[in-house]
């Protein structure tokens, strides 16, 4: 019998810059995202090579010399990507490639390829190729060479061979047919989300860095079992699930994709119909690894994100997970750092109880205690009453001559769609 064959991971080398205001200790934290982000899309990281310079070279973006040496260490090592820790122009892309003589990837490209592996339903494969077709549109002009070579790994997944080597047009109708798709998608989900507010049922968003555990804490809070793994964009198509709270009130639950600094704006655009759910939210849950060393540059990554896409008026909890990684200092002075900040781990359910009631209290901030009066026999009435046991939080119910009357703590925003007879 035959051994079965073993597909060889691609060996990749990383290059990073350290330019500007970036310090040394910034760009390296940087370069090793990008070594996760390489591990997820499949490559072995066999180099690592840091350029200073007080900024990138238009032509070969590290300067002449440092171009060799990168030439010379991929060919040493067997390499088969170079990954650039940063967005390159196409003349650079072309340039840095007759250099190195190896197939060359920036930033923006891995991270529109994981994308393409992780996307599962259409939606997403969707939003992933719009994406990925304007990336690449203002880099077909005299790219021929250089995409006749493509024959798979890093970079090919997604529109596939056939497409990146049609015309402009072709690519120009291409991006034209699949944003009227996902422009139904917004239509649709815009439908759904109206629906949800004339039910009455308010909504929870979580966002966060990716790998923060936002699907590990969806999971706990909807009693799910969605895909959670330490990975970076596990989660890309939106989920969606119904949790009771502790006082009986009903609310939703979404799952978002995971946001990562300089998320490339063509994927941003292209996700906006999936973002929109967080714009729309009643509450967001920006959920933070706490153990990160690089904290601050995820949270502000994120907020950046948020700003993008019209959600940073949505109000918001900051939840800390992950922090059964942290030791008690380190506990003590993020809280004093940001007391009112939330500090969980989601993993072994730490401070979730607390989250709950402070998800109930958020939501609950402009109410009203109102009496109400219903008939029983009239279904109109029925239906109300079960509204308001669903979304206030009733303090007295008595049924007295046929009818039911009930003191409740109602969300303004409710308060005409709840009662029958209020005084």
């Amino acid at each position: 019998m035959p051994a079965a064959r073993v597909t060889r991971s691609e060996r990749a080398a990383l290059v990073g810059l350290i330019s500007g205001h970036a310090r040394r200790l910034e760009a390296e934290r940087s370069l090793d995202e990008l070594a996760g982000l390489a591990e997820a899309a499949g490559a072995a990281v066999v180099l690592r090579l840091m350029q200073e310079r007080p900024k990138p070279d238009p032509s070969t973006f590290l300067g002449a010399g440092k171009i060799q040496t990168l030439a010379a260490s991929a060919a040493e090592l067997d390499v088969d990507v170079v990954i650039f820790d940063n967005e390159l122009t196409p003349a650079q892309l072309r340039h840095i490639e007759e250099e190195v003589g190896r197939k060359i990837v920036d930033r923006t490209q891995l991270i529109l390829d994981i994308f393409a592996r992780r996307a599962r339903t259409r939606e997403g494969k969707l939003q992933v190729e719009l994406a990925q077709l304007k990336y690449l549109l203002p880099r077909l002009a005299g790219s021929g060479d250089a995409l006749s070579r493509l024959g798979g790994g890093i970079g090919t997944r997604g529109p596939g061979e056939t497409k990146l080597e049609t015309d402009r047009r072709r690519i120009r109708t291409r991006i034209h047919a699949i944003s009227d798709d996902i422009e139904h998608v917004r239509k649709r989900r815009a439908q759904l989300r109206e629906r949800r507010r004339k039910q009455s049922v308010p909504t929870v968003a979580l966002v966060g860095y990716t790998n923060a555990g936002k699907t590990t804490l969806f999971n706990v809070l909807t009693r799910a079992d969605a895909e959670a793994s330490n990975a970076l964009f596990v989660t890309l198509d939106p989920l969606i699930r119904q949790v009771r709270l502790p006082d009986s009130r009903e609310l939703l639950v979404s799952d978002t994709v995971g946001f990562i600094d300089r998320l490339p704006h063509a994927l941003v655009a292209a996700f906006r119909a999936t973002l929109e759910e967080v714009a729309e939210a009643d509450l967001v849950l920006h959920v933070i690894d706490a153990s990160a060393a690089d904290r601050d540059r995820r949270v502000s990554a994120v907020r950046s994100v948020l700003d993008e896409v019209g959600a940073s008026d949505v109000p918001f909890v900051e939840v800390y997970n992950k922090c059964d990684a942290l030791t008690p200092d380190e506990t003590r002075r993020l809280q004093e750092q940001d007391p009112s900040a939330l500090c969980i781990s989601a993993l072994r359910r730490d401070g979730v109880d607390e989250l709950v009631e402070t998800i109930a209290s958020r939501l609950a901030l402009d109410v009203r205690r109102v009496t109400m009066t219903f008939d029983p026999d009239k279904p109109a009435d029925r239906e109300r009453i079960a509204r308001v046991y669903r979304h206030a939080h009733v303090i007295v119910h008595e049924a007295r001559d046929g009818q039911v009357s009930i003191v409740a703590d109602v969300p303004r925003r409710l308060l005409g769609r709840l009662d029958a007879s209020q005084r």
